[in-house]
């Protein structure tokens, strides 16, 4: 099975939601600050899940409960945010980060690879929580398709989102 960095434009393979995650290169970059941080594309990149396509949305990420079905555990997320952090030289406490699903899992973001989850500094509900919810909408409603939702998170959600709601 092959997980597609979003970017990457790779033909996507129908199967498992996600494969274990692998370590994170270093050093990691994040770009500007705060609230509105964007990853560092060599490191977090986007991934999506091949298990989620635009013929099954409804089946996937428009049914309710999708995002905590595939969700992993803290128990598993919670040491890799630790290396994440370290990767991305945050020193901080880990409470100061939410680890978080560039592609989020409600878009078809791969649930624990790596390429695809960060320290995003602040907490939960942030700033891209709301565009997540937005996009999410515009696809399960059919006026956005699942790929291009996918393309606006991964390239530059600060810019989608500023587009979207103004300055925020």
């Amino acid at each position: 099975m092959m997980l597609c960095p979003v970017l990457a434009g790779c033909a996507v393979a129908s199967g498992a939601a996600s494969a274990p995650a692998q370590r994170q290169p270093s050093p990691c970059h994040a770009r500007g600050h705060g609230r509105f941080s964007l990853p560092d594309r060599h490191c977090t990149p986007g991934v999506i899940a091949p298990a989620v396509t635009q013929g099954n949305i409804q089946r996937t990420i428009c049914r309710p409960g999708y995002s905590s079905s595939v969700r992993p555990p803290e128990s598993v997320t919670a040491p890799e945010k630790r290396a994440s952090m370290r990767a991305y030289g945050d020193t901080g406490s880990p409470r100061q980060y939410e680890y978080d699903h560039l592609i989020s899992l409600e878009l078809g973001g791969a649930p624990n690879d790596l390429r695809n989850l960060w320290p995003e500094p602040g907490a939960s509900p942030n700033p891209k929580d709301r565009l997540e919810n937005r996009l999410h909408k515009l696809v399960c409603n059919g006026s956005m398709t699942l790929a291009s939702a996918q393309r606006e998170i991964a390239t530059d959600w600060v810019t989608a989102y500023h587009q979207l709601f103004g300055a925020g």
